[in-house]
């Protein structure tokens, strides 16, 4: 089967003149100088402002912002993010949280660095420094720094998922292996859960590649090989090569039973392509096209892996 290209999400996000006057002063507030260039964010499906703001002073700050009514699931995402942010051991490669407001609105700002999303297609050491990343986040947040909900609980519903997915070949097959994710996905590693090329940032500082991993929105407690996995069936829909020896050999994933990997891969595979028929959000008008391609993505590697092809 081939798979559409699996691009990189385009954002519909307001921008810096559209927020309210006392939010744009609280940021420059905490900013400490005056905000005279914004560089938006295009990438990721929230409506939430999200932007590389240049200050009078010559600063830069990445800042997210939302408000906690009108953007109401974006400002929760915010708000779990700054809960892990707050929280992590300041060796995860990860953005530091520099401030944050919970009031009307929620905002957050990172420390900014000088990156860019990976290449598309990928090129393979900017999927190793990403994989690098994964892990060296994974020894650090097991177990998990946060209180953060389980895998098997905030995913319980997913299973059920496929008996909406239009009939193809091993459909229950693919049912019956998601209804078994529990017992396969169960861990104590705080688990990012959307880790996709658009949520990681590549840097190269002189001293060779390395990853960070951003956008902590969707943060749960599960096994340390998830996310890994998560990224190399996306990777691979989107050229990636010698992804099954990838899997095969890192250190995160070189242990972990075949049913597993497929349990897992049958669960997202699930979710998103019943997703992918939902009512389309008019703040994310490309959400849905997106989940489409990441379902049949997730399939593909899936039905590869068990000989369905």
């Amino acid at each position: 089967m081939t798979v559409p290209p699996l691009r990189l999400p385009q954002a519909r996000r307001i921008g810096w003149p559209f927020l309210p006057p006392e939010m744009r002063s609280a940021i420059e507030g905490h900013c400490g100088s005056a905000v005279v260039g914004e560089e938006p964010c295009e990438l990721g499906f929230t409506p939430g402002f999200a932007a590389l703001l240049t200050c009078a002073d010559g600063s830069r700050h990445f800042v997210k912002a939302a408000s906690a009514k009108a953007q109401r699931g974006s400002a929760m995402s915010y708000r779990a993010e700054i809960a892990v942010l707050r929280a992590l051991h300041p060796t995860v490669p990860a953005p530091r949280l520099l401030w944050s407001i919970d009031s009307d609105w929620v905002a957050l700002s990172t420390a900014y660095a000088a990156g860019r999303a990976p290449a598309l297609p990928w090129l393979a050491p900017e999927l190793d420094a990403c994989l690098d990343a994964l892990e060296a986040a994974a020894e650090l947040l097991t177990p998990s720094p946060v209180a953060a909900g389980a895998v098997a609980d905030e995913f319980a519903a997913w299973p059920s998922y496929w008996s909406a997915v239009l009939p193809r070949p091993h459909r229950d097959d693919a049912a019956a292996l998601a209804a078994r994710f529990a017992e396969h996905c169960a861990g104590e590693t705080l688990v990012h859960g959307d880790v996709r090329a658009d949520n990681l940032l590549i840097l190269d500082d002189g001293a060779g590649l390395r990853a960070e991993v951003i956008d902590w929105t969707w943060p749960a407690e599960g096994a340390a090989w998830l996310d890994t996995v998560t990224l190399l069936a996306l990777a691979r829909a989107q050229g990636a090569a010698a992804v099954d020896e990838r899997l095969a050999t890192r250190t995160l994933t070189r242990d972990v039973p075949a049913d597993a990997v497929d349990s897992w891969l049958a669960l997202l595979a699930g979710y998103f392509l019943k997703s992918a028929d939902d009512p389309v959000p008019p703040a994310a008008p490309h959400l849905r096209g997106h989940q489409r391609v990441a379902g049949e993505a997730f399939w593909d590697w899936l039905a590869a892996r068990r000989g369905w092809l």
